[in-house]
């Protein structure tokens, strides 16, 4: 709010909106609060804030706008990125060949207004508009891939009907090539990564049907159809993402796999391509990596109190191992790297082994294994030893000889960090032990083990509800809410004296700001930390059900009690923490 107190005041009392004693009991407030005359009306309850963007509009002289119910052109509404128009509250609606309209809860944002003329090329013209326009258009970003673009796509794709048909025998690699090149083709292959990259998907499937191809999209964990190709559409579809990941194009019986990059609204995605020969033809699916990660902290992806600081104490040490684990997807790379980017210090040589790397960071030397050429996470680790390393990344231990290499880099003064495929912190010594790693070597050299999934954040338009008590028998025969409530007074983020009465719980509000209540993913975790206790118990061959046991006895919230954690924070519901878990 951008008007002066007294224009204000003399414009609400000429306009009857408020009684002359009400304004001078707001005075004194805002007096009191430091506060702007528009800010202690809205506070106070005598007007909202759309009141008082509309009064801002007339007295201002700028132009009003409601969105609701109006349908942006979707060329136009990408003209801003997603992330921009959320962070700052700024629509695209209407152009022209010299100007670009803009609605906005703010007009007095001035980097928001200066990014999107740069960014256009185009005069911006500031319209206020109110929250309701704001959410409406918004949730237009994410609209279907079929509702935006099935036009354009089914056209084109009828255009590459002719030239199918035309060809009854195998193609050439030339042919292939020149059909891949087709600018047909060429439309529906970027519109597809396109709207992958603004709705925020983590990968692409594409697979051939019997009379059809189906896409579709893994957004926020969750893979969902984006829509649907003709039969005839499947061989120049892949003929030009093996173009683009420079693969071989009249190879169709063996998998193949390469990668490609793209710049979109300035953020650079990394596509990873997987091609698998299968029945009714070749199936593509591509991960994205979005390489502009940087900016990441261990509070940022979700690690806090007690968890923050075992992780913070075992890479304070300079040898030992710290292990991320979890399944595929759950997130386990992002952790490492995170890790990562706090200990990269230019006192410190850092060198990773990877399969694929993926993300690119300065100041580390990334390797690829290739394991076709003898270039095994094993021979990779060989040599990075004599790299005089102090910090190693090793992807994955897959193997004992992987898994004696790292054990051996730590006994020997080197930092290393790992990812391992397992259920739980606690089931990953026991892992490494039946990889047939000796139980002194293991107790003597791992600092933590890290364990974690990925859960949906709820979105901002989320319903509040408290638990029932019935409810809450339910929940303590799985987790032990008087830790998680006890967490939450530690941390402060409760009162002391509160009780699961107190303390409001979210469920997402379906066809809300997004279509099932969700936006983005953050990481329950769980951190066990090697004390004598534990040390003794591997020592003894215990099994990761009993270290448990005696880990949650020390303070160790599992992931289960972490989601919980998080739901009483608001970030997650609890029916997602149980949908992940159970999985």
């Amino acid at each position: 709010m951008r008007i002066q107190d007294e224009q204000l005041k003399r414009f609400v009392l000429d306009a009857g909106f408020i009684k002359k004693a009400d304004i001078i009991a707001v005075e004194k407030v805002a007096k009191a609060e430091r506060r702007t005359l528009a800010e202690a009306m809205v506070a106070q309850g005598h007007m909202t804030e759309d009141d008082m963007r509309r009064i801002e509009s007339y007295v201002m002289g700028i132009p009003f706008v409601s969105l609701k119910n109006i349908k942006i052109d979707f060329e136009v509404l990408a003209l801003i990125p997603e992330p921009v128009a959320r962070t700052h509250n700024i629509i695209a609606f209407r152009r022209s060949e010299t100007e670009l309209e803009v609605a906005m809860l703010d007009t007095a944002d001035l980097p928001a207004i200066d990014f999107v003329k740069k960014k256009v090329g185009l005069k911006i013209l500031p319209r206020l508009t109110d929250t309701e326009s704001m959410r409406s258009a918004i949730r237009q970003y994410q609209k279907t891939l079929k509702d935006e673009f099935g036009d354009i796509i089914m056209k084109d794709a009828s255009a590459l009907k002719i030239v199918a048909e035309e060809s009854g025998e195998e193609l050439s690699e030339n042919d292939l090539k020149k059909l891949a090149e087709d600018l047909p083709v060429v439309r529906i292959v970027d519109t597809l990564l396109r709207h992958a990259v603004i709705q925020g998907a983590s990968d692409i499937h594409i697979e051939p049907a019997e009379t059809e191809v189906i896409v579709r999209y893994r957004i926020d964990g969750i893979l969902s159809d984006a829509m649907k190709l003709p039969k005839h559409a499947a061989g120049t579809i892949v003929a030009r993402i093996k173009v683009l990941a420079n693969l071989k194009l009249d190879q169709k019986r063996l998998p193949q796999d390469g990668r490609f990059k793209m710049e979109m609204d300035g953020q650079k995605v990394a596509f990873r391509v997987s091609v698998l020969p299968v029945f009714y033809g070749e199936k593509i699916v591509m991960r994205l990596l979005r390489e502009n990660r940087s900016g990441y902290s261990l509070e940022g992806i979700g690690f806090h109190g007690d968890t923050l600081e075992r992780i913070h104490k075992a890479t304070r040490a300079t040898t030992g191992i710290i292990l991320v684990t979890g399944p595929t997807g759950s997130g386990k790379s992002t952790t490492l790297y995170t890790i990562l980017d706090l200990l990269n210090t230019p006192e410190v040589n850092v060198s990773t082994i990877e399969d694929p790397i993926e993300y690119q960071m300065p100041r580390i030397n990334q390797s690829q294994v290739k394991p076709e050429i003898g270039f095994t996470f094993a021979a990779g680790l060989r040599s990075l030893m004599r790299q005089d390393p102090d910090i190693i990344m090793v992807g994955e231990i897959r193997d004992e000889e992987t898994a004696s290499l790292a054990i051996n880099a730590a006994l020997t003064g080197h930092l290393v960090l790992a990812t391992v495929h397992t259920n739980s912190a606690a089931g990953t010594v026991a892992r490494l032990v039946d990889m047939g790693l000796e139980s002194f070597l293991l107790v003597s050299t791992l600092r933590v083990a890290i364990g974690q999934r990925l859960v949906r954040k709820l979105s901002d338009d989320k319903l509040p509800y408290i638990l029932t008590k019935a409810e809450r028998d339910e929940l303590s025969t799985k987790v032990d809410l008087n830790l998680v409530l006890k967490t939450l007074k530690e941390e402060k983020v409760v009162a002391e004296t509160a009780t699961w009465n107190d303390i409001t719980f979210f469920r997402p509000k379906e066809k809300g700001e997004t279509e099932d209540g969700y936006r983005g993913r953050m990481g329950i975790h769980e951190v066990l930390e090697m004390s004598p206790t534990i040390k003794e118990m591997v020592m003894s061959g215990k099994t990761g059900d009993e270290i448990e046991v005696q880990a949650r006895k020390e303070g160790m919230l599992t992931m289960l009690e972490d989601g919980i954690y998080k739901a009483a924070r608001g970030f997650t519901s609890i029916e997602e923490v149980l949908r992940v878990i159970n999985e």
